[in-house]
């Protein structure tokens, strides 16, 4: 995984708002709580919160990116001294480069020159970009899981040049530069530093007459369906990662991922909590008072629910294995009652409740009253 300019610039758990100690469950807790605060359908005009926000995620939510990215951290002087120049104007390598990661992986030997000779990185291959697509649910699919697809917006190699960004009938000419390697060397005396050629921005080739659809690129966007596997039990606001269905590589690396971010619409009876649905049922003052068994409905079927003389408006009874399979665990059903008290009452119900005052000695607020 070759690391990004973002990286160096932007301290992704002070994004995310965790110390660098946290844990997985801690990194995915807070990043669900900003991501549904900020999410552009809640909160419009939070599109680039929302985004900083994922793309801090992306890196400390994966384990390999995370390790790399504290790695990069802990370099220091070297890490920081990419942008400028080091504390009071001196010092650092104050060094200009489009690809960071590229850089790191030529110091460290992983890349390879088009000739397959060590030595210049940025003709290697190179990972695809990480890609997001939103997907929206009911409350049932996400209960159920679900295989769907989703739309995706990808660089796709140009119909019109073949990917060559010359015009038909052109071919590009081996940069007058750096010779066709695609990087300049800049000696830095500790190091020979590597970077992208400006003039054909580290490709090797120039172009000198653009294909008129891409403009030189050599790619345009295409969309494309990908079939994803949501999972039974998949939470509001969580990211599902699709392996290798991001953008395609360069020079032959491997594809970026996809991530789903699933939005969950609400169900207009049940709520959820974790594994656990949760359900409020309005019972009459007599069922409260006497008891009752009742009906009540879940996502399986109707169940009856046994109700104690004397239940007090907003106890919560549990009905065991009716909730959400998740991870091989089923939750529960979390059934709240509240005592329906009628807006008005007709004659015969009037004098029912009064008989019931008259014959209600205690009044339910003697622990009220104060000494004289």
């Amino acid at each position: 995984m070759a690391p990004q300019r973002e990286w160096f610039e932007t301290d992704y758990y002070k994004v995310l708002g965790v110390p660098e100690e946290a844990s997985e469950k801690e990194i995915t807790r807070a990043y669900r709580k900003l991501a549904k605060q900020y999410h552009p359908d809640a909160n419009p005009g939070s599109e680039d919160r929302f985004k900083e926000i994922s793309a801090a995620y992306d890196v400390l939510g994966d384990a390999e990116k995370r390790k790399e990215y504290d790695e990069l951290r802990r370099l220091g002087p070297l890490a920081g001294g990419f942008g400028g120049p080091g504390p009071g104007g001196g010092g650092g390598f104050n060094v200009r480069i489009e690809d960071l990661g590229d850089l790191f992986g030529g110091i460290f030997g992983r890349g390879r020159a088009r000739n397959g000779s060590a030595g210049g990185p940025f003709g290697g291959p190179r990972r695809g970009q990480d890609v997001e697509a939103e997907l929206h649910l009911s409350f049932e699919e996400a209960v159920e899981g679900v295989v769907t697809s989703v739309n995706v917006l990808t660089p796709a190699v140009c119909h019109t040049c073949g990917g060559s960004g010359s015009r038909p009938g052109s071919m590009p000419i081996t940069c007058p530069r750096c010779g066709g390697t695609g990087t300049l060397n800049d000696n830095q005396g500790l190091f020979s530093l590597a970077q992208p050629c400006p003039e054909c921005r580290g490709r090797g080739l120039k172009v000198t007459d653009p294909c008129p659809t891409c403009g030189g690129s050599g790619q345009e966007t295409s969309q494309r369906q990908v079939k994803v596997r949501i999972p039974a039990g998949v939470n509001d606001a969580q990211r599902i990662r699709v392996k290798g269905r991001g953008q395609p590589g360069a020079n032959g690396g491997p594809a970026g991922d996809l991530y789903v971010i699933v939005h969950v619409r609400p169900h207009r009876l049940y709520g959820r909590s974790g594994r656990n649905l949760t359900l409020r049922v309005p019972i009459s003052f007599a069922e409260a008072a006497l008891g009752a068994d009742i009906t009540v409905p879940s996502l399986t079927g109707p169940v009856t629910l046994r109700i104690p003389p004397g239940t007090p408006s907003g106890k919560t009874f549990r009905v065991r294995n009716r909730g959400v399979r998740s991870g091989g665990h089923l939750g529960d059903l979390l059934v709240t009652v509240e005592v329906d008290v009628p807006k008005s009452l007709d004659e015969a119900q009037r004098k029912a409740i009064e008989e019931y005052a008259k014959a209600t000695a205690a009044s339910p607020r003697e622990h009220l009253k104060v000494g004289s």
